[in-house]
């Protein structure tokens, strides 16, 4: 049975054949026990904006963290210099302490090293791991810098409840056309998925 509206058939066969909002998949990569993952299509000039989410992250090693890393040759290399600011807001588990710190640690300032999504180290217990989201502004502009946004939790390796907020941009007027995420030692696991955000 098809479900039809002002002539168009949204839902036939119980699958839906128009889109269901402004965010569109663009790919999904699964992490296991990987040391990085890139993404070398689906960024251009399709979305202004694009959204990458963390889900599940869990490392194989303590105190590791996963970087981003940009590219403007496709991910044949992944050297673009970024600036960028962090802070942090933590919890231990047992009450001890709790904070919102500027992290001069997970900073860079004019650096071709990859930027930490997490401020913190990771734990690697079973049920260690942490998840969030990065926005990625007009990768393809060929005149502006590309800004980014990143927002994580983890339960980290102390244990607390950490929130990591990262944002800056990568200094270049190249386009933007790969993304990898690398992990700074040892391996995990988990999924990143890709999308594109439309009329933004």
């Amino acid at each position: 049975m098809a479900f039809i509206s002002n002539g168009t058939t949204i839902l036939d066969n119980g699958a839906f054949s128009v889109g269901l909002g402004s965010l569109v998949l663009i790919s999904e990569q699964t992490a296991s026990s990987s040391s990085s993952i890139s993404f070398t299509s689906g960024i251009d000039s399709t979305y202004p904006i694009y959204k990458f989410e963390f889900i599940n992250i869990h490392a194989g090693t303590i105190d590791s963290r996963l970087l981003l890393k940009g590219s403007t040759n496709s991910g044949s290399s992944y050297g673009v210099t970024k600036t960028t600011t962090a802070f942090q807001s933590a919890h231990a588990e047992n009450d001890s302490y709790a904070d919102i710190v500027y992290m001069t640690t997970g900073d860079l300032v004019q650096s071709t090293d990859g930027q930490r999504l997490i401020t913190q180290g990771m734990g690697n217990n079973s049920d260690d791991n942490f998840c969030g989201e990065m926005f990625l502004f007009n990768p393809s502009s060929t005149t502006f810098v590309k800004h980014f946004i990143i927002r994580t939790i983890q339960n980290d390796k102390n244990p607390n409840a950490n929130d990591s907020f990262v944002a800056g941009y990568f200094n270049t007027t190249s386009s933007i056309n790969a993304i990898q995420f690398v992990q700074t030692s040892g391996n995990f696991d988990g999924t990143i998925k890709l999308y594109g955000i439309k009329d933004s």
